[in-house]
């Protein structure tokens, strides 16, 4: 299926859905408290957009802070866990039980202990996101060709130049898998955080608007912000999955086009 295709079958289905939903709202006469129209959201969306925008500005620094420090944070582990087995043996179980505990449960000790509510959200958001490039990157290390690791030791290879010229590359593809779920967990994350956090003010993010909306029965509104929550997160795994599709298009199988 050639590229236009693949943009238009989407557009056409979700064009079809809208059209539903604003018939059957029209129709049913459904209280727009209750669930409103398309058409009522994209006006609340219009009107309400300056607010919600900026409110989505501090819930995104929020999400781009946790995923750069799980990528960095996260890809060191993941080197210190592939380098030194000891490591992954000790610490990894500890990773896996930060990453299946509802972030929910812990965020309120974490915004407790921490006095600083940027510092606490970012702190939730990471553990959300860090794990996906743990554990992606640790198999990707230790997935390098077992050929290729003796022949660099046949050769003399230091452990740090069978990292840098073998092991990393060979890594890399799971890396940028990983990113790519990490930057939607990021968002998640955040979002989870400021919910728990329930803080107030102008300079809040969105999560706070959809409380606020929730309480008031605005329901357009809450919609409109879920409307642009969700619209931040297909940008960011759309820019995520663009930039790893530049780094690996010349080389690896994932990346190259397909023959159909």
């Amino acid at each position: 299926m050639n590229s236009p295709a693949r943009l238009l079958a989407p557009v056409i289905v979700g064009a079809i859905i809208l059209i539903a939903w604003q018939a059957a709202v029209r129709i049913e006469a459904v209280p727009p408290y209750i669930l409103p129209g398309p058409a009522l959201i994209a006006k609340t969306l219009w009107t309400d957009g300056p607010s919600l925008l900026g409110s989505l500005a501090v819930t995104l620094r929020i999400t781009l802070a946790a995923l750069a420090a799980a990528v960095i944070l996260g890809g060191a582990i993941a080197v210190m866990f592939a380098q030194w087995r000891v490591l992954e043996i000790s610490f990894f179980p500890y990773a896996v039980i930060l990453q299946v505990t509802p972030i929910v449960s812990i965020a309120p000790l974490i915004i407790i202990w921490v006095n600083d509510t940027f510092a606490s959200l970012l702190i939730c958001a990471w553990i959300v996101a860090f794990f996906p490039i743990v554990a992606n990157t640790t198999l990707g290390l230790n997935s390098a060709d077992r050929n290729l690791v003796a022949l660099f030791q046949l050769y003399g290879a230091s452990r740090w130049q069978a990292l840098r010229f073998l092991r990393l590359p060979s890594a890399l593809p799971l890396f940028l898998a990983g990113v790519r779920i990490s930057g939607g967990l990021a968002l998640i994350g955040a979002v989870v955080a400021e919910f728990v956090a329930g803080t107030g003010g102008s300079s809040t993010g969105l999560a706070s608007r959809i409380l606020e909306a929730g309480y008031r029965l605005e329901i357009p509104r809450l919609f409109a912000a879920l409307f642009l929550l969700s619209l931040t997160g297909i940008l960011i795994f759309a820019a995520l999955s663009w930039l790893s599709n530049a780094l690996l298009r010349r080389w690896h199988e994932s990346a190259l086009p397909r023959e159909e």
